[in-house]
């Protein structure tokens, strides 16, 4: 080879070096769900239009990615540069000064689009700290052949003893059809966000005004022993194991009259390529039972950014991209426009999605009902629906998760699991010094 050719093959190795390095890695750390999974897989258009800027996935089961945030933020440990977080991350994480400010949105990020609810979730003293990538309320999912076939029909706004009523007339396990289907897997955001819910219903809060765990008291037994009762005779074998992703499977595959979960189902459950029952899916309002208040719950799964990431300018740019009024309409493009992430935008409640997401108006009419600063019949010194904003609550919420799981599968009576749950709560907040 001539000294040239060596120069000139020299030099474009350099080059190619040089532009693979100027390629910026963007580690993003996101939960196994469908919509996240939708996420990844359109985000290629996004590198695409970003060539300095590679994305790396680390896709976790629910559970699993909370317990590694939560260590590699609170360690700042700098493994992710986009994380998946709900609002109660959201809050207490951005008050601490752990994650980065959302300042300085591009000019069409439209952030007056988004719901000022959602927003005040993902914010702390103002400031906001995650952009929202879905934001859901929990709703009744039936199948209205099912009804129909049993002469049943649901109300717009059903008590849960009405759910127990048409479970029990439902129920026909030799066909593997279950009468209800509910989560029963331990977590302070899996079992704990539907039967917080529950307890809401039956006029239970979690503490009094002076910081006091209520589990021993009459609504928290109510709502316990009413979903430990209805699970046992007409929920699904294993209900124990089954959170929001089992529970979806089952629904799809014919196997539940009726469940109650996240409203973001409702674009899965009306798919065809997915649902064996899209066409015969009904939808009405969570449960109530004495009260309305925090009978559906408030969540968003967002996106935010650690302080500890050395790519901020970078994942910024992703997680607004990923949240954007742009991202919708490529979601509307590749995959049908009721699939669009909802419960965000005002704008995505248009009359072509609300024509073509037959769960939509449930859903937004839930989402502006949703009041976490008043989730209980009763007051409360916390803000929260299905869950506490305080420090202390994933830990407190997981322990009686576990707890609650284990009075479903029968190794402790509800009201054992009551009073287990409520000596370690008092336990923990005493430990952390409340009232505060």
């Amino acid at each position: 080879m001539n000294h040239t050719l060596k120069v000139l093959v020299a030099a474009s190795c350099l080059s190619l070096t040089v532009g693979a390095q100027a390629a910026e890695t963007v580690t993003i750390a996101t939960v196994n769900n469908s919509d996240m999974i939708r996420m990844q897989r359109l985000a290629k258009t996004f590198e695409e239009q970003h060539p300095d800027i590679k994305l790396k996935w680390v896709v976790l089961e629910e559970n699993v990615l909370r317990q590694r945030l939560t260590t590699d933020i609170a360690t700042q440990g700098g493994q992710f540069d986009v994380l998946t977080i709900g609002m109660y991350e959201a809050a207490l994480w951005g008050e601490k000064g752990w994650l980065e400010p959302m300042k300085d949105l591009p000019a069409d990020y439209a952030l007056d689009d988004v719901f000022p609810s959602v927003r005040e979730g993902l914010s702390a003293k103002g400031q906001l700290y995650a952009l929202p990538f879905y934001a859901e309320a929990s709703i009744t999912y039936y199948r209205k052949d099912l009804f129909e076939q049993a002469g049943l029909e649901m109300p717009e706004q059903p008590t849960w003893e009405q759910m127990a009523e048409f479970a029990g007339k439902l129920h026909q396990p030799d066909k593997g059809q279950y009468g209800i289907c509910l989560r029963g897997k331990a977590g302070w955001g899996e079992n704990m966000a539907l039967i917080t819910t529950i307890a809401n219903a039956y006029g239970a809060r979690w503490f009094d005004e002076q910081w006091k765990p209520e589990f021993t008291g009459s609504e928290w037994k109510n709502a316990l022993n009413f979903y430990v009762d209805t699970m046992k005779k007409y929920g699904p074998p294993g209900a124990s194991s089954n959170g929001f992703n089992e529970n979806l499977a089952l629904f799809n595959s014919g196997k539940c009259a009726m469940w109650v979960d996240a409203s973001v189902a409702g674009s899965f459950v009306t798919d065809k390529s997915q649902s064996k029952v899209a066409d015969s899916v009904g939808f009405t309002f969570a449960p109530t039972q004495v009260t309305d208040k925090g009978a559906s719950w408030l969540y968003s799964w967002a996106l935010a950014i650690p302080t500890s990431s050395k790519s901020k300018d970078a994942a910024k740019t992703f997680s607004a991209w990923a949240t954007s009024k742009a991202y919708g309409e490529l979601v509307a493009e590749k995959d049908g426009v009721a699939n669009v992430p909802p419960g965000t935008r005002a704008s995505t409640y248009s009359d072509a999605y609300m024509k073509a997401a037959p769960f939509a108006k449930v859903t937004l009419d839930s989402l502006k009902k949703a009041d976490p600063a008043n989730p209980s019949a009763k007051p409360v010194p916390y803000v929260g629906i299905q869950l506490v904003t305080i420090p202390e609550f994933q830990a407190v919420g997981t322990a009686v998760g576990k707890l609650f799981a284990a009075a479903l599968t029968g190794q402790m009576q509800p009201e054992q699991a009551l009073q287990a749950a409520q000596q370690s709560t008092e336990r923990e907040m005493k430990r952390a010094g409340y009232p505060k």
